[in-house]
């Protein structure tokens, strides 16, 4: 047999095997991405109006981080809740709430005209986006075996950035057309097709109609923990497991949250660049971002195929991407337009890469039924950073009138929670969990 033939012949195998699994756990994926696409439509509206807005009703850079701030407060504390209640009423249904919650919050931005109108809807808004991850998460854990999980999370991770290149697309011409107010209605509708659309197509693996007795089976394959009820919010601290995940979240959600909420004043301010000629540059960022979340998600496979366990090729994963951060301090310096977007494509498609494993890293560590709350609580650690981040630019923008500090707290965060995560949870070995 022939090297050709040969390689056609384990393609076919390929393709067999895959059909033969089945592929209904990829479209709960698709599910999962199109909400976080929604997610990031809503939340990365205000970004883009931001100078307009200003101009509108006279924000400054510290008002402005105080509406950024509101949001952050309650995407924290809502992390935690949302968490929780995810665990306990499950995903279909969780799914719909949050969405539900968040959809209104977006649009009622249309009433606000004033700085404190638009913190009480950011602050509602934070809220309800806040359970996005958690259940998402939470429902790659139950739909796809250990070893696709990252490639899943990596997948519908990818909506964040399909959310944040749609949205410079339609904000600006609606906003343009239409006024800014209309700009926040845009994804309403969408979103209420979406609760249709989970309600009428999502079940538990076990409860689905279309799933086969073999895609079941390998979605539940080294699956050795007993149902069990679920541990105390609280006690979830006393492990080390919750540490590593918090201080990960900690110390890089907060650079992911600077990007979405300051890159279009950055570009902005320092190029000049006005609301009809600020789409390219976010699109070509963002889409960067969303090739880094799916290659950052497979990216541990070919550590496995070096003879690395499952875990340990993650680790190795989040280490490339941690490194691949490290060029961004350069943004602050750089006066040609087309090097900073190099350097931004860059550095946001390592922070997606690392978030899909990270993310993961949850499950790896924690039984499914800890895994939603495990999620908030780490959510809730990249909220907290997320508003001290936002006070933080927003004085050394007005103040400092520079963006060096920001971009260098960018730059060497990630190799600083990667030291933490491989200290506080070695290995990333299973949690102990109490009977």
């Amino acid at each position: 047999m022939d090297a050709k033939t040969a390689a056609d012949s384990g393609i076919e195998a390929e393709a067999s095997l895959s059909e033969r699994i089945g592929h209904v756990r990829w479209t709960i994926c698709a599910l999962l991405f199109a909400a976080t696409t929604l997610n990031y439509m809503d939340r990365q509206v205000i970004g883009l109006l931001k100078p307009t807005i200003q101009h509108s009703i006279g924000m400054t850079e510290v008002g402005y981080a105080s509406v950024v701030a509101a949001f952050q407060i309650a995407y924290a504390v809502g992390m935690l809740v949302m968490g929780r209640f995810i665990d306990k009423v499950g995903t279909r249904i969780g799914y719909m709430v949050v969405m539900g919650v968040w959809s209104l919050s977006a649009m009622g931005h249309a009433l606000a005209n004033t700085v404190m109108e638009f913190g009480v809807a950011r602050f509602c808004l934070g809220f309800g986006e806040s359970g996005n991850f958690p259940v998402a998460i939470k429902t790659v854990a139950e739909w796809f075996p250990q070893k696709e999980r990252s490639l899943a999370t990596g997948i519908f991770n990818s909506g964040t950035n399909v959310g944040a290149i749609l949205a410079p697309l339609a904000v600006p011409w609606v906003a343009l057309h239409y006024g800014w107010h209309a700009a926040f209605l845009i994804t309403g509708i969408f979103s209420a097709a979406w609760i249709v659309w989970w309600f009428f197509n999502y079940q538990k693996p076990a409860e689905h109609e279309k799933i086969g007795g073999t895609e079941l089976t390998y979605i539940n394959e080294g699956l050795s923990e007993p149902p069990k009820p679920g541990t105390s919010w609280i006690k979830l601290f006393g492990y080390r497991q919750t540490w590593a995940f918090f201080f990960g979240k900690f110390l890089t959600d907060p650079v992911w949250w600077f990007y979405l909420f300051w890159l279009p004043s950055y570009f902005t301010t320092k190029f000049h660049l006005t609301l009809s000629t600020l789409g390219l540059p976010l699109v070509i960022v963002y889409t960067a971002a969303t090739v880094g979340s799916i290659f950052g998600g497979w990216l541990p496979a070919p550590f496995r195929k070096m003879g690395m366990p499952v875990t340990r090729a993650r680790m190795a994963a989040m280490l490339v991407c941690a490194c691949a951060v490290v060029p961004i301090f350069l943004a602050a310096y750089v006066n040609n337009e087309w090097a900073s977007i190099g350097l931004l494509s860059l550095a946001t498609a390592a922070h997606q890469g690392w978030s899909a494993n990270l993310f993961t890293t949850v499950s790896d560590m924690f039984p499914r039924t800890e895994v939603a709350s495990v999620t908030g609580i780490g959510g809730t650690a990249g909220a907290i950073g997320g508003a001290l981040i936002a006070g933080a630019a927003g004085y050394v923008l007005q103040y400092m009138h520079t963006y060096a500090p920001l971009f260098f707290t960018a730059a060497s965060a990630y190799l600083v929670a990667w030291l933490l995560v491989t200290l506080l949870a070695p290995g990333l070995r299973k949690a102990e969990m109490a009977a």
